[in-house]
């Protein structure tokens, strides 16, 4: 069996929880944590080169897929 490099899922909860910390040390920027996450998506230049190779359209279609995953209580 081959060892894994590296934790998927425990390499997301990092990302979450430095994420949650940023946004309560600059809360009252910001309207709601999707604000902030829109506003830091803005300046990523990662986020910037996809929005840039995807349409506006495929984008929101991408972002649709992802929220019918999503299951709610």
């Amino acid at each position: 069996m081959k060892k894994k490099v590296f934790d998927c899922v425990e390499m997301k909860r990092q990302a979450q929880v430095k994420l949650m910390q940023e946004y309560e040390s600059r809360k009252e920027e910001f309207e709601s944590y999707v604000d902030f996450l829109n506003s830091t998506a803005s300046s990523d230049p990662l986020v910037m080169a996809f929005r840039k190779k995807h349409s506006e359209s495929q984008i929101r279609e991408i972002e649709d897929k992802g929220a019918k995953k999503v299951k709610t209580a």
